[in-house]
């Protein structure tokens, strides 16, 4: 096992963190700017995926195949919906730190259901990823509202929840993608047609754009850096890999600043500094029971 990343790896880990960075841009964009629903969106990044990775659905069928369709809607259609239904109303750069407590809630629920052990110095980074994320949530702030915030919180809470039983899926990564794309699908389809509506308008307003958005999502970030990410999982330790994605927060505050106009207060400054040291004590010490990109990545 090499002791340190080859250049080819760091660049594609740096690619990995600009995508996942410029998604939390793009999806405001999307939801905001261009006016597509939040669940319509889910939809379209879905079907997107899906029609992408539809081969993989071809081979052989996964082992407790509800199993795989309920854990991979949880950590892609149902996290991501609400995350889109936060970033209506919050920014990006908010967004991003609401989204470093997947790492402490992904430890939480381990504990919870898969006996981890947690010692101080991971106890220690829990509190202050959770408190870090509490004051910039609750904190009064220009980078949205607290409802707003709630919501890309609930998103995390509900990633982070299913991917402890991640490790538990005999099935590759890139074919869960797949399985999660067709059940992120069939749920958020008649969703979207119950509950919201001006789903065709907003596409017609703005079409290019919003098929500029919807690519990224679904081929450059799902397939593409996701992919990318869990193959250098697979040849590299993961205390060399998983450390590296502590950049998507700070690039996503300098993207929404940047791109959005989004204003970053001391309460949010002081709070992202908070999370993201907790984050990076929890991703650095050892775990015996949970799958280490998840810490890190609370979604597909």
């Amino acid at each position: 096992m090499p002791k340190s990343l080859p250049l080819s790896a760091l660049g594609i880990m740096l690619f990995c963190n600009i995508a996942w960075a410029l998604n939390i841009v793009v999806s405001k964009i999307a939801v905001s700017a261009l006016g597509l629903p939040p669940l319509f969106y889910t939809v379209l990044r879905s079907a997107t995926v899906l029609v992408v990775l539809f081969p993989l659905l071809l081979r052989a069928r996964p082992a407790r195949l509800p199993l795989v369709l309920a854990i991979g809607f949880a950590v892609t259609g149902g996290s991501f919906g609400l995350q889109f239904i936060g970033l209506q109303t919050a920014s990006p750069s908010a967004v991003g730190i609401v989204n470093l407590s997947g790492a402490p809630l992904t430890v939480l629920f381990a504990v919870i259901f898969l006996g981890e052990e947690v010692r101080w110095r991971r106890g220690l980074g829990m509190a202050l990823a959770l408190g870090g994320v509490g004051l910039a949530i609750g904190a009064p702030s220009e980078a949205g509202d607290p409802v707003g915030l709630g919501f890309a919180f609930a998103g995390v809470f509900t990633g982070a929840f299913a991917s402890v039983f991640v490790k538990r899926l005999e099935i590759g990564a890139v074919a869960l993608q797949a399985w999660a794309g067709l059940a992120s699908l069939v749920v958020m389809l008649p969703a979207t047609v119950l509950m919201e509506n001006g789903q065709i308008a907003a596409v017609e307003a703005a079409p290019l754009a919003v098929a500029g958005c919807v690519l990224f999502a679904g081929v450059v970030v799902s397939v593409g850096a996701h992919s990318a990410y869990f193959r250098l999982f697979q040849a590299h330790d993961a205390n060399l890999i998983v450390p590296l994605t502590l950049l998507t927060p700070l690039l996503t505050i300098g993207f929404g600043t940047w791109l959005t106009g989004d204003t970053i207060g001391w309460p949010l400054m002081i709070g992202g500094a908070m999370a993201l040291v907790g984050v990076a004590i929890i991703v650095i010490r050892p775990s015996r029971t949970i799958f280490k990109p998840r810490l890190a990545r609370t979604e597909l």
